[in-house]
């Protein structure tokens, strides 16, 4: 082993450039993966410090014991408590204070006109609560709220809305309501709660705007006496608390909170940036196996001396694994490092564009930095041990060869497997998509699909590179004959360095194709189904927003332009036991304003005891017009429904429809998230639309679009999802320019004597330097061709298989332009990482290269 060691150090000072492409790559996946891993810990114990910090005076929580939590939610909705529960809490012993928490959704308008936040994150509003230590927040400027349209917001939302203390602005609840700033708050030390906004009014504000009824509230916050922990707290609250009331600690609340404003977004967050690593760490797999095959091919005849002179197969395969384990161990380290610096960047970067990364130390734990330097140490080695293993079986009599021939891709065994796995890929994909739809079957497919195309690489390699290449000679003439040639000197060679290439185009063509159907779907939707001229929406996503005042429907009916208004409110209940979205609307005018296919019943009689089911949900729970549907509503009532209407189509209008006088008894705070408008004969599009403009502009001023910019509004968070994705696969195609330009390098001081030759025969610098850079969009090209058509399939399958795997209907759309792009910058990719190592070969001198070896 020590002659391994040896031999390994004395290569690795000799030929230090051969391992820099490695290094960078192995570098560059280890330092996204650790920075990734260490900003999720700084993160997630940044917002469990901060919450930690605001609820540290709430020792106990009282709140109604049940939740109705519906698909594709992870916190449920509860009813209301009665603030009169207050007196039987506070003659509990062991009570020092309890006050009622009065929480809703409240958006403030900023001084541009603009409403703050929303975009995901809740807008909150909510009863100030005077008793500091069971307020999760605390007054930083200013004074609290004394009197009716005074409030208190987080200094976050302030700053964001260009608010300050004395200005009087707009709180949408959703009813507009005129309030005045008299204070700033922060939480836990914070401006905010992430990008939570917080808007605290009196508690008779609270209770007219954020409940149904007075004399209710959210929850009960209750601060415990001294000597008395929070679990003996909760022991001696649950016995005089009714049956459908429940007491948790304050530390359980804290947690709840976090995890519905932090814990899934981080998650998701974490998940997400660890996939594109992931893709990383495989496109670097690719680079670093080929140069260290490269490395062993070139030093074939080196090795065949060490074998001649007595040296084992053990011996040659143990130095070339220590090479590899140099420089995975180096890089890793130096990789840490990097991550390091990554999420410190993060952390100075995200305030910047407008999410508050907490401030505070970095927390760099064991984990974070263990399972980063693990990875990359059996990525590389991993990766260098095929190539080991082959330099350990180099024969002796290898020494006496002058060249070797590379037939890698006319194997014919590896043609075999290939086509079986492009089978077996097809018939799972298209299993999953066509047969029994199945999103972790067409996965599986898709898994198979890559796989495939590495092992066939070299079979196609040849025959891509001449029909890629045709026109490169012809227009080239002798320049671009050689680069051709030279891109099929090594099947499998081209076709691994061409691979990274590949992975990289593929996961930017199939994010590219899913995100244009997604557009599409969404267009189709709104086509289909909106029969409309304009749409008035509170533009949100996620949780965040507060809706339209249910009385905005009203308003815009009057209007003598307008033929049709309905407003699409939500509301939530137990159907049969399980938890569904309602949608609470005027069913006739909802029938003139949406397309709902086939209507089997009348939705002019659903009255307060009917309801509406689509098709597919009516199936499911094996309705039919005139059966009886159990609902119960999160006030905890039962009440019995007869299904009056089964119609076609959801989309837009929901699985369960019932009528405003119907849900009038079980509303908490009533919203609409969609106004729909039809005008009347003979108004155009810019009459119709400024009328409503101007009727909607006393309710917060919310946004009229026509139908075809609501389809496109509603698709905007596709474009933010495509760019940081594109972002993040700018990472693993820099590893594919690295992997092309070392293998380039590697490949011309393999050639070296050659292109002495090719100089000496009168070939310019400038012809051998355009003959690289060809070579290298020439291997490029196949990469990216491959990648086009990986991706582009990998998009389908994903599409069809959602499709038949949700209620939703996608739409699969192949965008030309974007992919076009997409293939001219693998062409570019390609020529620039062509450029230094043309540049390295047009620099070597005529006469020592003709006399190398």
């Amino acid at each position: 082993m020590n002659a391994s060691v040896r031999l390994s150090a004395s290569s690795l000072r000799a030929h230090r450039r051969r391992f820099a492409g490695t290094f960078l790559a192995v570098f560059l996946g280890v330092a996204f993966l650790a920075g990734t891993l260490v900003m999720g810990d700084t993160l997630r114990a940044s917002f469990d410090s901060m919450f930690g910090d605001a609820a540290g005076g709430t020792d106990a929580v009282v709140r109604s014991a049940d939740a109705i939590t519906t698909p594709g939610e992870s916190q449920g909705v509860r009813q209301p408590v009665a603030t009169d529960l207050v007196r039987t809490v506070e003659k509990v012993p062991g009570v020092a204070a309890a006050v009622p928490n009065v929480q809703g959704a409240g958006q403030l308008v900023g001084a541009n006109g603009e409403p703050i936040g929303g975009q995901g994150p809740p807008t909150l509003a909510g009863n100030w609560i005077t008793d500091p230590e069971l307020n999760p927040y605390r007054l930083a400027e200013g004074r609290a709220p004394q009197k009716s349209g005074e409030v208190v917001v987080n200094r976050g939302a302030a700053e964001k809305g260009g608010l300050t203390i004395g200005d009087t602005t707009t709180l949408r609840t959703p009813d507009p309501v005129r309030v005045t700033i008299v204070g700033l708050a922060t939480f836990g030390g914070e401006d905010g709660m992430a990008q939570v906004t917080f808007t605290g009014m009196t508690m008779t504000d609270a209770q007219k705007y954020l409940t149904a009824r007075p004399g209710e509230a959210a929850t009960i916050q209750v601060r415990a006496g001294p000597g008395v922990t929070q679990r003996e707290l909760v022991d001696r609250l649950t016995p005089v608390l009714p049956q459908d009331v429940e007491a948790i600690t304050g530390q359980e609340s804290a947690e709840e909170n976090n995890e519905m404003i932090s814990g899934q977004f981080l998650s998701v967050f974490t998940l997400f940036l660890l996939v594109f690593s992931g893709v990383a760490l495989l496109v670097a797999t690719f680079s670093i196996h080929n140069t260290f095959a490269i490395v062993v091919s070139q030093r074939t005849r080196e090795n065949a001396l060490l074998r001649a002179l007595g040296a084992s197969r053990r011996q040659v395969t143990g130095a070339a694994l220590v090479e590899a384990g140099v420089v995975a161990v180096t890089a890793s380290l130096a990789g840490l490092a990097g991550g390091i610096g990554i999420a410190a960047g993060l952390q100075a970067l995200f305030p910047a564009i407008g999410f508050p990364f907490p401030e505070g130390d970095l927390v760099v734990t064991g984990l974070s930095m263990a399972l980063p330097l693990a990875v990359g140490i059996v990525v590389c080695l991993g990766s260098a041990l095929l190539p080991a293993v082959r330099a350990g079986r180099t024969a002796p009599l290898a020494a006496l060869r002058e060249t070797a021939v590379d037939t890698s891709g006319a194997s014919r065994p590896r043609a075999i497997a290939g086509t079986a796995l492009v089978a077996l890929a097809l018939a799972c994909a298209l299993a999953g998509v066509l047969v029994s739809p199945s999103i972790w079957l067409a996965g599986t497919g898709a898994v198979l699909a890559l796989v495939a195309f590495v092992v066939l690489g070299p079979v196609a390699s040849s025959t891509a590179v001449r029909v890629l290449g045709g026109p490169l000679a012809r227009l080239r003439g002798v320049t671009g004959a050689l680069a051709r040639r030279n891109a099929l000197r090594s099947p499998k060679r081209t076709a691994a360095t061409a691979s990274a290439l590949m992975i990289g185009v593929a996961v930017v063509s199939l994010f590219t194709v899913f995100g244009a159907s997604l557009k599409a779907t969404m267009d189709q939707t709104v086509s289909r189904s909106f029969a409309g001229d304009v749409a008035v929406s509170a533009p949100s996503f996620g949780a965040g927003g507060s809706g339209l005042s249910p009385r905005l429907a009203g308003a815009i009916q009057d209007l003598p332009e307008v033929d049709t208004a309905v407003g699409l409110g939500r509301g939530v209940a137990e159907v049969d036991g399980e938890g569904r979205a309602l949608t609470v609307t005027d069913p006739v005018a909802l029938a003139r304003t949406f397309d709902l296919g086939t209507v089997d019943g009348s939705l002019r009689r659903l009255g307060t005891d009917g309801i509406a089911v689509t098709e597919k949900e009516a199936d499911r729970q094996h309705l039919t017009t005139g059966d009886r549907a159990h609902l119960t509503f999160t006030d905890g009532t039962k009440e019995t429904f007869t299904v009056r209407a089964v119609y076609g189509r959801s989309e837009l209008a929901g699985d369960y429809v019932i009528t405003r006088a119907a849900w009038a008894p079980h509303r908490t705070q009533d919203s609409d998230t969609l106004v729909a408008v039809t005008f009347a004969d003979g108004v155009s599009t810019d009459a119709g639309t400024a009328a409503v403009e101007k009727a909607a502009a006393p309710y917060g001023n919310p946004e009229v679009q026509t139908r075809d910019a609501y389809a496109q509004s509603s698709a905007g968070g596709i474009d933010m999802m495509l760019t940081l994705v594109y972002a993040l696969l700018a990472l693993a195609v820099l590893i594919a320019l690295l992997g092309i330009a070392n293998t380039l390098t590697l490949a011309i001081h393999e050639r070296t004597r050659e292109l002495g030759l090719l100089r000496a025969v009168g070939q310019t610098r400038a012809q051998l330097r355009a003959m690289v850079r060809w070579e290298s969009v020439l291997v490029a090209a196949f990469g990216t061709a491959g990648g086009l058509a990986l991706g582009a399939f990998l998009g389908w399958v994903l599409v069809r298989a959602s499709d038949g795997a949700s209620d939703s209907a996608f739409a699969f759309a192949m965008p030309p332009a974007q992919l076009a792009v997409v293939a001219l910058v693998g062409l570019a990719a390609g020529a620039l990482a062509g450029l230094r190592p043309a540049r390295r070969a047009a620099r070597l001198d005529v006469l020592r290269a003709v006399a190398a070896e």
